[in-house]
């Protein structure tokens, strides 16, 4: 199998020189994902509406790459505050991953832009192969 490179068409990944998703054999690996529409590059002030963008956008990637979230098996989450934890981790994240329990860890830290509120990474392994 070959590596296979997977964009979405932000400026970001040409401007910072990285794909959207990178898929090595059965592995699928999606970079920190934000809560920007990537088609309008607009993002909103709400961190529950970004996180659901966020899946929008992770899930894209993932089926372009022939995968689903269920083959998740890692997730990574960064929020700005305490308080964006609070907001999505059972409403939107909890949902999301309630059947899955992808190994996780959460940090709370800044971001290049202040505007954004989440970013989620996750890798997933095909099974179909």
């Amino acid at each position: 199998m070959s590596r296979r490179l997977i964009s979405s068409g932000s400026s970001f990944e040409q401007e910072f020189g990285y794909s959207r998703a990178v898929v090595d054999g059965e592995w699928v690996f999606v970079s920190g994902t934000t809560g920007f529409d990537y088609a309008r590059m607009t993002i909103s002030d709400d961190p529950v509406e970004q996180t659901e963008q966020c899946f929008r956008n992770i899930e894209a990637a993932l089926a372009e790459a022939g995968a689903s979230l269920a083959d998740t098996v890692r997730v990574r989450i960064f929020v700005d505050s305490i308080a964006t934890f609070d907001a999505v981790k059972r409403g939107v994240v909890g949902r999301k991953f309630a059947a899955i329990r992808p190994a996780n860890t959460t940090l709370v830290t800044g971001f290049i832009d202040p505007r954004m509120k989440i970013e989620i990474e996750v890798t997933a392994r095909r099974r179909s192969l």
